[in-house]
Order: structure tokens, then C-alpha cells, then sequence
């Protein structure tokens, strides 16, 4: 489960070994804002070095595109030629557009399940196609951008201005089975980590599944924070195993330690367990 995602600007080779060893779940090249204009193709060249540079077993590789008709194509061409794991896809405003994309992957033997796409939605016109966006090929997770999106409403991105766009965002992706990420911040301010901690607090009682960082220190708050605890974890297993008891007995609701545990809790429970990578030892205990 991927809970923290640290942006590193394609062109720059010094950040590429602290972005391999700092635990982030996803590394994302970036070769759109962090690169100017001029220095762009030269960041396309570097990712057959930068891709296998970030990874680690732990760690995948997303490249983000610039979303220009000039540039979009041989981006994403070779992003998926240096090995990338996924697309990272600013300024997505249709499904429409992704079709396009995954077409073109296609046909120069990218098949889906070699590269996936995961679009920010930063814009009115993209937050009102969520769902849809959600639902288009190759999507494995959805991202409202809260700089470009506040931008676009003539907005500041502040908190309060976020949290009804970033919803939008978070329950399309939800809808569709992909996974969502973000905070109702953002994601530029690395010298605050007790509000980076608290806003990622509250992204996650909204089931958000993680969220990205542009410094190495903020990923081991996001790692903390998204990942189920040892307590939670204990506690999973405890529900998990007093169903089965039950169900043995043909008892669908019951009591446990005082608490009401009924179906949706237990599915929340193995939820849980999934997401710490612990689902296959739960259904072998039962």
C-alpha cells in the first residue's frame, strides 16, 4: 500500500539517491513545474537513468507528464520506456483524454497492466468529471492538485477552500475502486510537520490512502500516520476472529469488549488488515 508519494525533479540526479532510501511508497519524477521550460527535454533524457535510480523493492516509480499537446506524448512514451509504474497526469479534464493516452501506450506495446495512469484533477471543469475520470483505462489512483486547482477558482489553498473539491476527488475515487490521495492542505509547506501531521490525521478518518510530500522529511509522517497501527491492527484481528466464532454458531451481530460489531465493522476490520498487507494470515485463522 503506497501512503506516501515524495516528488523529485527529473533533471536534478543529486536528490535521486535520498528519494531511493527516505521509504517513500512512490517516488514521482517530475519533469512539469519543477523543470523549466528550457530544461525540459532534458529531463525527458534523464529518466532511463532516474527511474531505476528512485526505486527500491519498496518503492515504485511515477513519472509526471506535462499535459501539453506538444509534449504529453513523448513524455509519456518515455516514462514507460525507462520502466515507470505509472503515469503521473496533471490537468485531466475528461476520461476522453486518458482513452487517448492509453491508445497511444498500446499501440507501442504498453500494454495496461505494464503502466498506469494516475490524473490530477486540477480544475473546475476536471472536478466535475471525477467519476468518469475515475472509471477511464489504466486508472489506479486519483489526486485533486490543490495549488493548480485553488488557481483555477481564483481561490487560496487554504484548508477550508480544499475540502469540498478534494471530497469530490477523494469519493470518485473511491466509487470507482482506485485509491485516493491528498490532504486538505497544501503539500508545498515541508516546514510545518505538526500541521502536515494533523491535516494527514484527518485525511485519513476520510479514507484517504495516502498523500504526497516535495521533501524527504514529511514521508516518514505520511508512512506513520496512513498505516494502520499496531493497536488498530490488534484490534482487527480481534473482531475478525470473534465473527468467525460467532458465524460458527450462526450469530451475525455480537458484543465485544462492549461494542456493537455487526458486518460493516467487520469488513472495515479486514479492511484494515488488507491495507497492512495481513488479509491472507487473517483468512488462514479462520
Amino acid at each position: 500500500m503506497i501512503h506516501s508519494l515524495l516528488y523529485v525533479p527529473a533533471n536534478q540526479e543529486r536528490f535521486f539517491p535520498k528519494a531511493a532510501q527516505c521509504g517513500a511508497g512512490a517516488v514521482i519524477l517530475d519533469l512539469e513545474d519543477a523543470v523549466p521550460e528550457d530544461r525540459k527535454d532534458h529531463a525527458r533524457s534523464m529518466l532511463t537513468q532516474a527511474v531505476p535510480a528512485v526505486r527500491s523493492p519498496a518503492t515504485r516509480v511515477y513519472v509526471r507528464v506535462n499535459n501539453r499537446p506538444d509534449r504529453l506524448a513523448d513524455d509519456a512514451l518515455a516514462a514507460a520506456e525507462a520502466g515507470a509504474d505509472a503515469l503521473y497526469i496533471p490537468k485531466v479534464e475528461t476520461a476522453g483524454e486518458l482513452a487517448v493516452l492509453d491508445k497511444l501506450l498500446e499501440e507501442h506495446g504498453f500494454a495496461s497492466g505494464k503502466i498506469g495512469f494516475v490524473p490530477l484533477i486540477e480544475s473546475s471543469a476536471g472536478l466535475l468529471e471525477a467519476s468518469a475520470i475515475a472509471r477511464a483505462p489504466r486508472v489506479i489512483a486519483l489526486v485533486a492538485g490543490g495549488e493548480d486547482l485553488a488557481t483555477s477558482l481564483g481561490a487560496r489553498p487554504t484548508a477550508e477552500v480544499l475540502r469540498i473539491p478534494k471530497l469530490m476527488v477523494h469519493y470518485a475515487a473511491k466509487a470507482a475502486g482506485v485509491l485516493s490521495f491528498g490532504l486538505f492542505r497544501s503539500t508545498v509547506d515541508f516546514r510545518d510537520p505538526d500541521g502536515v501531521r494533523a491535516a494527514a490525521l484527518e485525511a485519513r478518518e476520510h479514507g484517504f490512502d495516502g498523500a504526497s510530500c516535495i521533501h524527504p522529511s514529511i514521508v516518514p509522517i505520511l508512512n506513520e500516520v496512513f498505516a494502520p497501527s499496531q493497536e488498530e491492527i490488534a484490534w482487527a484481528r480481534k473482531i475478525v476472529a470473534a465473527n468467525e466464532a460467532h458465524a460458527a454458531q450462526g450469530i451475525g451481530a455480537f458484543e465485544l469488549e462492549g461494542k456493537f460489531i455487526d458486518a460493516p465493522i467487520v469488513a472495515r476490520a479486514l479492511d484494515l488488515l488488507g491495507k497492512a498487507g495481513l488479509l491472507d494470515e487473517a483468512k488462514e485463522d479462520q
